[in-house]
């Protein structure tokens, strides 16, 4: 049980690291580039947690 919420909190650390990363990388000042490519990450972030984490 305490495993899982490590995993958890880790892939939430991931994604919030990659999510900030790429708007201070690419999208520094485009909203709605930036925006959609947030949307997009949280997506595949969510696919793979689905796919791969959920029990």
């Amino acid at each position: 049980m305490a495993g899982r919420q490590i995993t958890i909190a880790l892939y939430v650390a991931l994604m919030i690291v990659v999510i900030v990363g790429a708007d201070v990388l690419f999208f520094r000042d485009r909203f709605w580039e930036r925006l959609m490519a947030n949307v997009g990450l949280v997506l595949v972030f969510l696919a793979f947690f689905l796919r791969f984490l959920k029990r």
